[in-house]
Order: structure tokens, then C-alpha cells, then sequence
């Protein structure tokens, strides 16, 4: 029987994933695994024998987070010639990759992972790049859209993973940096698990992040690190706020989206600031989508509603899904149906920069 010692970043579902096992048989010769708990580096585990064929494409098995994306950095590197660009680093030190697909004059900018435990639209833009760059290498159409042609026309420019401390945090039970767990645990008042944490490793909610209604934000929300909520001491004090800042400032983005993980909703407007065309743009992909648009949600200082205050462009936030957050491995279907013809359509619009 073959063993295997856990090594850092490791969860059930990776391991899973990894040797072509079931998460059942696993834990069958493993009784002292949880099916819910994290993994700890150094324990010694049996791995059953691997079945051909358990696992299909278009569909995420496992957690993804900075270790996952930095493999397929370099392999859209290698294969595709994507570039990618470290454009700053989280507060404990791990780098903010923005790639960059395409040569037109037309800017458009797509995030995700601005909460720690909705980690799995990463994994969703990755894909996009993924599928994006082998329609363009075979000629080939999707959804009806000449892709190369499509190319030439728009540079996209996408942040896969704003928040990586806080998605491993949330995957893992853990940073790379113990040292930081004190802290951590202290704002997580003791407790080691952390399904709901959606702020940066300094409790630290980086989409409440922005000169925006910030000061309005912040009388309703913690008035301290929390794992969720708390939108700092003033606007843009975090890092991987500040990298995103300083990358909208020196692009002309002519429209961005951001992307969260609860409603299956598209939020447009900003205190009447955004264009008289950002309606209909949003009732388009919802069309595509099935998602409802929404002019605003209840709340400010979110990196959407500071875009529109900034440069009256369209701006959106798209709620990818629906349940409760870090959404379960199978709702990566859905959203890469509904969410998958969105970000195209979102190409077909006018360029607001020029």
C-alpha cells in the first residue's frame, strides 16, 4: 500500500484529484480523516488505487488557490505565450499575477477572488484563459464568436486571484506564513476553521477597500480586523487593494468586471454615476447569463462602485453563484455555463475609453 506525506497546501480533494482516487475510498483507508477537515504538513496518509477515468474536464475537483494558478501561469506561458505580470504581492508576500490576452486598442479588465472563500471563479477565470487561447491557436469560433478575430480587436487583462492569503486560509486551514496564524486566530476569535472568512490575512475585506461611500461603509461594518466586512483604517491601506489601484490608473480600462460568488446577480450602477448605457449592457448579460440584473446592492465602497465614480464607465459586479460560500465543487459546472458566454458578450461591447 503506497503512502504519502502531507505536504503544505494539501487538502483532501487535491489529493484526491492527484492519484485518480475517490474521496470515499480514501477516507476508508484513512479513518482518522475528516471529510470537512483540513490537512495538516507531516501527516502520514494510505492512498488507495487509482481508477482510469473517475474525473471529466470543464468541471473543478479540487480547491484552487496561488500554487494551482502558478502551474498554469507557466503552462499559458510555455505552450500559449501568455504574458503575465506580477503586479504587486498580498500582505504576506505572495505575488498578484495579471495576465494578458490579446492586442486591441479596447481594455477590458476582469478580477476575482476578492473574497477568500469564493475562490472558485480563479479557477473559473483561468479556464476562460485556458479555452480562450486554444480558440484562437485552432481559428476556431465559441459561442459563436470568431475568437482570433475577437483578439485583435480587445486586450484583456485578468486578476484570476486578488485575495490568495485569504483563499488558502480558507482551503487550508492555514498560511504559508506561520507565524501569521496568531494573528490570524485572533481575529477568527480561536476558532481553526475558516469557511467564512472572506478578508485578507489581516482581517482586512479588500472590497470594502475603496474611496467610495467608504467613511458610509464603514459606520455599518466592524470597526476592527473581522473575517469579513471590515473595510480597513482608511481606503486602499492594503496591498492587493493597492496593486489593482495602481493597475486601473495606468491602464484606460474601458469597462471592468469583478467578479464575487452569491446570487447569481449583476450589479451596475453607482449612485447614478455610471453611464445611461450600463443598463442595457447589463440587461445583455444577463440574457446570456440567466443572471438578474440589479442596479445596486445595498452597500459601497466596493471596487465596482469606485471604477464608475472614477472614470463613468460601466462597471459591474457579477455574482457568479448561488448558495452558501466557499461554494461545493459541483457548482463549478453551473458557473461555467452561465458565466462562460457573460464574460464574451462583455468583449462585444462599445469602448467607453475612447
Amino acid at each position: 500500500m503506497k503512502e504519502y506525506t502531507v505536504q503544505l497546501g494539501d487538502t483532501l480533494a487535491k489529493l484526491c484529484y492527484r492519484y485518480q482516487t475517490r474521496k470515499e475510498d480514501m477516507l476508508a483507508k484513512n479513518p482518522s480523516l475528516s471529510s470537512n477537515g483540513y490537512l495538516y504538513p507531516g501527516k502520514r496518509i494510505y492512498l488507495p488505487e487509482p481508477i482510469k477515468g473517475l474525473y471529466q474536464e470543464n468541471i473543478c475537483y479540487y480547491e484552487y488557490g496561488f500554487r494551482e494558478l502558478e502551474k498554469d501561469r507557466i503552462e499559458l506561458s510555455v505552450q500559449h505565450g501568455v504574458t503575465s505580470e506580477a503586479i504587486g504581492t498580498s500582505r504576506l508576500g505572495t505575488p498578484i499575477w495579471l495576465f494578458r490576452i490579446g492586442t486591441g486598442h479596447k481594455k477590458i479588465f476582469y478580477s476575482g477572488t476578492w473574497h477568500g472563500n469564493e475562490w472558485l471563479n480563479s479557477w473559473l477565470l483561468i479556464q476562460f484563459i485556458h479555452i480562450l487561447v486554444q480558440k484562437q491557436a485552432k481559428e476556431e469560433t465559441w459561442y459563436g464568436i470568431d475568437i482570433p478575430a475577437l483578439l485583435k480587436e480587445v486586450t484583456l487583462y485578468i486578476v484570476p486571484l486578488v485575495n490568495p492569503d485569504g483563499a488558502e486560509l480558507v482551503q487550508t486551514g492555514r498560511v504559508a506564513k506561520e507565524k501569521e496564524m496568531a494573528r490570524i486566530l485572533s481575529i477568527n476569535d480561536g476558532m481553526k476553521t475558516f469557511d467564512h472568512w472572506s478578508a485578507n490575512a489581516y482581517g482586512v475585506d479588500l472590497n470594502h477597500q475603496w474611496p467610495a461611500g467608504w467613511k458610509e461603509e464603514a459606520r455599518t461594518s466592524p470597526n476592527r480586523p473581522f473575517p469579513r466586512h471590515y473595510g480597513g483604517i482608511a481606503p486602499l491601506t492594503e496591498p492587493e487593494a493597492r496593486a489593482i489601484y495602481e493597475l486601473t490608473m495606468r491602464e484606460d480600462f474601458s469597462h471592468v468586471i469583478a467578479l464575487h460568488s452569491q446570487g447569481e446577480e449583476i450589479y451596475w450602477g453607482y449612485r447614478g454615476l455610471e453611464p445611461e448605457e450600463s443598463k442595457t449592457l447589463a440587461e445583455r448579460l444577463g440574457r446570456v447569463s440567466s443572471y438578474e440584473p440589479v442596479h445596486t446592492a445595498n452597500s459601497q465602497a466596493g471596487y465596482k462602485d469606485w471604477f464608475i465614480k472614477e472614470f463613468r464607465r460601466p462597471g459591474f459586479t457579477v455574482e457568479t453563484g448561488r448558495g452558501q460560500n466557499p461554494l461545493p465543487f459541483q457548482s463549478s459546472a453551473r458557473m461555467w455555463v452561465t458565466a462562460m458566454p457573460l464574460l464574451l458578450e462583455s468583449c462585444l461591447f462599445p469602448n467607453f475609453a475612447t
